[in-house]
């Protein structure tokens, strides 16, 4: 599948200490496995003039006091606490000046932040996903990206997962609905 360098981002999810460093606070192996293929992909989008955009979930400590319904922390337990070492973005990833770097609150990295102006002044139309995990930010991510029009299409061997029906139900459910699916080794760029 090619790709107009100048049209096309990569999105790299949540690539952090909490969910890709062994003694992050969600910590998933399948996550850290994941950190190879995406600096790959990272480097051959830039070398081609494509843009990159990383996420952060992060998330204040009284995001969730007096919620009414939902609580990540009741959820997942308290992770990527703002400000500190599991929140950072993983030191492996090679993140440069001009590189967008977006700071989310939930599994969206749209919802509430400069992710959709950014792209849109960048002339960008087709995003390649990639990161962790594949059924919670990954997914949600890439079901916004297609309700406002762009191209989202799921890196797969570029994400990662708690548990392999995670990352499989994620993948065929983007695929039937709002995106694509495709191999790192299949992504070319004009």
């Amino acid at each position: 599948m090619e790709f107009d360098a100048e049209r096309t981002a990569v999105v790299v999810v949540d690539v952090q200490n909490g969910f890709c460093h062994p003694d992050g606070s969600l910590y998933a192996p399948a996550s850290e496995a994941a950190l190879d293929p995406v600096t790959d992909l990272v480097a051959r989008a830039r070398e081609a003039g494509a843009s990159v955009v990383y996420t952060r979930d992060v998330h204040p400590p009284e995001q969730f006091d007096g919620n009414h319904y939902y609580d990540e922390f009741e959820r997942w337990g308290e992770h990527v606490v703002e400000g500190t070492w599991d929140a950072e973005l993983h030191d492996r990833l090679d993140v440069r000046d001009e590189d967008y770097v977006v700071d989310k609150h939930t599994y969206d990295a749209f919802y509430q932040t400069g992710l959709e102006g950014h792209l849109d002044a960048h002339g960008v139309d087709d995003l390649l996903v990639c990161g962790t995990l594949a059924n919670v930010c990954v997914l949600h991510t890439a079901g916004s990206a297609g309700l406002r029009d762009y191209r989202p299409v799921l890196v797969e061997d570029a994400i990662g997962y708690i548990e392999e029906e995670h990352r499989e139900y994620a993948l065929d459910h983007a695929d039937w609905l709002f995106g694509e699916v495709i191999e790192r080794d299949d992504v070319t760029f004009q």
